[in-house]
């Protein structure tokens, strides 16, 4: 993985930069922020990662700086005098709904960029792609529970962007419970993106989401993890904090290190090998790449995987 500080560095074949997420964090609008990743990427992905082919005609939205003249409906202008752009049935047909997890755990974090940090600027660019690709878009924020539904639509980004921007990891998560409950809501099948941190086992992970995949869903799984987390780096003997339970454990790291750092190893080859079973792509995200580098390695696996019909993942 590239570390954050490697600011500049160009993707074979397009000569763009590589965004540090902790730059993305001076950015106040979050639709900047989507938007500056997503456009970061975008020309090197070959097609469309989410949807289908098909031409019958759904509706008429806005021109937006960067569509295409050509679908420009003139006869609409000739009327109204104003801009407007057609939309096609292969580009409205799909659901495209983020699953963010807003429990506690999530705002731990180094340098000043914490998980959920992250986890909002990756689900805001990942809503910003899908409804620039014309895909529905929606948002349920989970920690205990359900906290916050926005229902899919082809007009709702802006409230999915706002959805994200107002929200805070203040809550224990009890994630498995949360996701049970998303599935038993599910009405409509499209394409589901969690955004996690994944503090539950295996198990409790992969069935809910093999549920959802059973019902005709698409599901995507982005396991955010601080290097922190990954390594224990601390050097002198310190006290740490449960975020979840407020449990305080002292600690030598020294002494603790490679026995934490092979259980934490363990917990992610079991979350990939079970999601692998359930045929859900798995993405682990370290806070320390630059987003738009992670996200096209992963869209580019994930249309690799299409063709060959197989299911990409990357820890």
């Amino acid at each position: 993985m590239t570390p954050a500080n490697a600011r500049a560095g160009g993707r074979p074949g397009t000569g763009a930069n590589f965004l540090d997420p902790r730059v993305l964090q001076r950015i106040g609008n979050l639709e900047l922020v989507a938007r500056s990743v997503v456009e970061g990427f975008l020309q090197g992905l070959h097609r469309s990662p989410f949807v289908g082919q098909s031409l019958d005609f759904a509706e008429h939205r806005p021109y937006a700086l960067g569509d295409d003249p050509r679908r420009v409906d003139w006869r609409v202008y000739a009327r109204t005098g104003r801009y407007y752009v057609k939309e096609f049935e292969a580009e409205t047909n799909t659901n495209f709904t983020v699953l963010l997890d807003v429990s506690r755990s999530m705002s731990f974090g180094r340098e000043g960029l914490s998980k959920f940090d992250y986890a909002r600027f990756l689900a805001a660019s990942l809503a910003f792609l899908a409804r620039r690709q014309g895909d529905r878009v929606g948002i349920v924020t989970v920690d205990d529970e359900i906290r916050e539904v926005v229902p899919c639509s082809a007009r709702h980004l802006e409230r999915v962007l706002l959805t994200i921007d107002r929200a805070r990891p203040e809550n224990p998560g009890e994630l498995a419970q949360a996701l049970r409950d998303v599935t038993a809501r599910q009405e409509r099948k499209g394409i589901i993106a969690l955004v996690s941190d994944l503090y539950l086992e295996p198990d409790e992970l992969s069935q809910p989401l093999k549920v959802l995949g059973q019902a005709g869903n698409d599901v995507l799984v982005f396991h955010v993890l601080d290097p922190a987390e990954r390594e224990l780096p601390y050097e002198d003997a310190l006290t740490l904090e449960d975020l979840e339970t407020g449990e305080v454990l002292p600690v030598d790291p020294g002494e603790l290190r490679a026995e934490y750092q092979e259980l934490i190893r363990s917990h992610i080859a079991g979350v990939a090998s079970a999601l692998a079973k359930g045929r859900v792509d798995y993405l682990l995200a370290d806070t320390s790449e630059a987003l738009d580098q992670m996200l096209f390695s992963f869209l580019s696996a994930r249309q690799d995987r299409k063709r060959r019909g197989r299911w990409a993942s990357r820890s």
